[in-house]
């Protein structure tokens, strides 16, 4: 649940993305220039997010470009049997929820929040794309299809799989539920 999450790279292929839990347990999005050598150069590294977690599990860690160039991130609930701290309900923390940023930083922010993101207005932080998860430590778009697939960890019953199309708005703003549901279940 914690070390090297998952990889990324970006639609020209001149970047990587690497999710991963630093010695504190925090997790960590950090880019590199692959442009050169198709090696990541460590002397590029920059860190575009940090997200404290209060537990080593729940991590979550996976990231995916979307055809929409921004970077989705999975965050877990922060660990802890039943969500003890009911970050999957609380949008007024990055814990419990995919994450939707624009990866391309300026010379005042690392990252940037993309216009229809739901909370870009307020309610809770910018950045949450879809709440209410796990453990949500794999998804990904279709390429087929675009749809976006949410593979997200049970806690005692159901492993839960979520799809939302195109037309859902890939789950812009939903609840999946954690921790009042665990799939359909209170």
């Amino acid at each position: 649940e914690q070390g090297l999450l998952d990889i990324e790279f970006s639609l020209d292929g001149r970047l990587l993305y690497v999710s991963y839990t630093d010695l504190e347990g925090a997790l960590v999005v950090a880019e590199y220039d692959i442009a050169r050598s198709n090696r990541a150069n460590a002397s590029s590294r920059r860190e575009i997010i940090r997200i404290p977690q209060p537990a080593n599990n729940h991590n979550g860690g996976g990231i995916v470009l979307g055809a929409d160039g921004f970077l989705y991130l999975a965050v877990g609930d922060g660990g802890g049997s039943g969500d003890p701290d009911g970050h999957g309900q609380n949008t007024s923390t990055l814990l419990g929820s995919i994450i939707r940023i624009d990866p391309i930083a300026t010379e005042t922010e690392a990252y940037l929040i993309p216009d229809g993101n739901p909370f870009i207005d307020g309610g809770g932080e910018p950045e949450i794309f879809l709440y209410g998860v796990r453990n949500p430590w794999r998804f990904s778009f279709d390429r087929a299809t675009g749809d976006l697939w949410i593979a997200d960890v049970g806690q005692n019953q159901f492993e839960e799989i979520t799809r939302f199309t195109a037309a859902d708005g890939f789950g812009n703003g939903a609840n999946l539920g954690w921790n009042e549901l665990e799939a359909f279940e209170p």
